[in-house]
């Protein structure tokens, strides 16, 4: 089975009246208020979809998050069944502060094919799909980077390694260091950071280091149309994080998984942009591949939203103009 365009076409809304809402409130310092408008939008157009659509990537469980929360029904009932895994606000401190990297993101797959993640850490790699074999989550930094710059015909030093600004890669931070490798350290989006590796022109070899279990699915369903590599493996801190994956199937906690295992069959992929993402260079000037929201005139929006369609083997950047009439 493969999900029909009109489904591309609808989520692509989704996610652009998703940022919109949420561009209100870039800058206003209050990344709650911003995370909320962005998910009471979702939702509700969502809901205006010929579908039955089951949160498996949400906003948290029942107990945490009233709405877009893990196991809610979202469409209107009639139409096939799909998983769905959201994030509609990706990079809530850039959209409070208004800096780079905010994204209302969406990712759609056949029921039962999208993993249901435990709200807890994952451990992660991502390479382009040139480097699949080369780069694995069990070789040590040293010879990923190595097995990289040997396919690639380079120097370590001519590569560029993107993870999160955290104090748990300190380590990773220092060897990449030590190997001369150019980092680019981001302080929020797994998302955005992992499609860094998608394109040349993104200038990133290879992502890695720990982040959100979750946010590792959106990450895999991103890369899934490029055929990029990735691997990912949760990490459990608690006794409690222990049961709530095993409520939920796992039962081999050190398993490490392969892009295929996340994500099976058809899928759609959309990320639209709040604030300026995916930093690029053009004519040697830095730009961004995707540009956040515009208001043009009175109640029309210009957008531009990367999306994958992976039976269509689509995948690219679409600019919209959208009426949003709840201003």
């Amino acid at each position: 089975m493969t999900i029909a365009k009109e489904y591309l076409d609808k989520l692509i809304n989704v996610t652009s009246k998703a940022a919109i809402s949420s561009s209100f409130l870039v800058g206003k310092k209050d990344k709650v208020a911003a995370d909320k408008a962005a998910v009471d939008s979702m939702r509700t157009e969502l809901n205006k979809i010929n579908m039955i659509g089951e949160i498996v990537i949400g906003e948290g469980s029942l107990d945490q998050a009233p709405m877009l929360y893990t196991g809610e029904i979202l469409g209107n009932k009639n139409g096939p069944e799909f998983d769905i895994a959201v994030d509609p606000l990706e990079g809530t401190n850039f959209a409070a502060n208004n800096l780079p990297g905010a994204m209302s993101v969406i990712a759609m797959a056949e029921k039962g094919n999208l993993f249901k993640a435990p709200e807890t850490y994952m451990n992660k790699i991502a390479t382009s799909k040139n480097e699949k074999g080369l780069i694995d989550l069990d070789y040590t930094v040293k010879k990923n980077i190595s097995n990289l710059a040997d396919f690639k015909n380079t120097d370590p030093s001519k590569l560029t390694a993107c993870l999160l600004d955290r104090p748990r890669h300190k380590k990773i931070i220092d060897e990449l260091r030590e190997l001369k490798v150019n980092l680019v350290l981001i302080s929020d989006g797994d998302v955005s950071g992992a499609l860094l590796v998608s394109k040349p022109e993104y200038k990133v070899d290879i992502f890695l280091g720990i982040g959100g279990g979750p946010e590792g699915v959106l990450a895999a369903s991103a890369l899934d149309c490029y055929d990029c590599h990735f691997q990912g493996r949760f990490i459990f801190d608690k006794d409690k994080d222990i049961k709530e994956a095993r409520k939920m199937g796992i039962t081999d906690m050190d398993k490490k998984y392969e892009l295929s295992e996340i994500i099976k069959g058809d899928s759609i992929f959309c990320a639209t942009a709040i604030t300026n993402c995916l930093p690029t260079k053009s004519n040697n000037k830095d730009v961004n591949a995707l540009k956040g929201i515009i208001k043009d005139n009175n109640n029309i929006f210009s957008t531009e939203t990367i999306f994958t369609h992976k039976s269509l083997s689509q995948k690219d950047i679409i600019k919209k103009k959208v009426f949003f009439d709840n201003v």
